[in-house]
């Protein structure tokens, strides 16, 4: 196994902010395994509240490639358990290696992942566009400029169910909020109820990740559905959602990759949860593989691609939400090859 890696700022169309603070680029680090001529790709864009730098990502393969290279690959979930024991505190890395090890996995079947797991992708549900925090004009600019059938909002910040009115004048769209745990309850139990009038379909991440007492009220008392994504980052976290959450929100790169997300959609059917899957403003190569999912997901947020003005490849479009598959293989991906 061979393996090169290259990172790349990725600029945002407009300045992205949440309520956790503003970032006019996104890090991101982009790994590419060579198995024999056959070159799989993966990535792991960098979060700054999560501690996990490109820096970081970088030491630790550096420190682990002899390892990583001397690995007989064979089949992706057994190398997520070598990579799992390989980096036990670096998730994000064992992501980007994850997911290039199925999109080998993927060119040498060669077969797109969704149709090596026997998905039909005729009745995916469609993704949102998210609508990051601003001046309440360039909120309406962004919807304008991007007429779609479903928004995420961005929220949490004061005044924030009078924004969200003043867009619902402009679409009829379906929207969603996300709140990035911006809320305290009593806040939540008063503003979920206007949400509802205004049209918004679900509530994500509405409180603090470990409030958990608060979220058991809030589960039972609201109007809409909560969908936990600061406090469901790894398969542990699934069941704790339970009687917490009517749904969660999976991202691939805090979860460690393709191979634990499937096992956290299982275990949250069996839970009666719904399940979402999130992005963190991927590439075309963290989007290619979110789409692999799409036939097992209630709601999918994957417009990673279409906030930023860069890309570093090719693969799956858009036609108003709606996802189209191409005919590649492996996660559909056509990457540029200076990597």
């Amino acid at each position: 196994m061979k393996i090169a890696y290259k990172t790349f700022e990725l600029p945002f169309k407009y300045p992205f902010t949440i309520s956790k603070g503003t970032k006019t680029h996104q890090p991101t680090f982009i790994v590419e395994l060579d198995y024999f001529g056959i070159k799989g790709y993966g990535e792991a864009p960098a979060i700054s509240y999560y501690n996990i730098p490109v820096e970081k990502m970088i030491a630790d393969l550096e420190g682990k490639r002899v390892f990583l290279e001397k690995f007989s690959f064979s089949d992706p979930e057994r190398y997520w358990h070598y990579l799992h024991h390989l980096f036990p505190h670096n998730s994000f890395l064992v992501c980007a290696l994850d997911m290039a090890g199925w999109d080998l996995y993927g060119r040498m079947k060669k077969k797109q992942l969704h149709q090596l797991w026997n998905l039909d992708t005729n009745n995916s549900p469609l993704t949102d566009f998210t609508i990051g925090i601003d001046d309440v004009d360039i909120m309406i600019k962004k919807i304008e400029e991007r007429p779609w059938p479903i928004y995420k909002i961005k929220v949490g910040f004061e005044n924030d169910i009078e924004t969200v009115a003043a867009l619902r004048k402009h679409t009829h769209a379906r929207f969603r909020v996300d709140a990035n745990a911006a809320w305290d309850l009593e806040t939540a139990l008063q503003k979920i109820p206007l949400l509802k009038e205004l049209g918004v379909e679900l509530v994500e991440q509405p409180l603090a990740k470990d409030d958990w007492e608060g979220m058991k009220v809030l589960f039972q008392e609201s109007s809409l559905p909560i969908f936990a994504d600061e406090s469901c980052v790894s398969e542990e976290d699934v069941l704790r959602c339970a009687n917490h959450f009517h749904g969660i929100n999976i991202k691939l790169t805090k979860c460690s990759g393709i191979t634990p997300a499937k096992r956290m959609i299982e275990k949250a059917r069996s839970l009666n949860l719904k399940v979402m899957m999130g992005c963190m403003n991927e590439s075309s190569v963290g989007t290619a593989a979110i789409a692999q999912f799409v036939p097992l997901l209630d709601y999918v947020d994957m417009d990673g691609t279409l906030l930023l003005t860069q890309d570093i490849g090719e693969g799956i479009t858009f036609d108003y939400g709606k996802i189209i598959y191409n005919e590649n293989v492996g996660l559909g991906l056509s990457v540029d090859p200076s990597i």
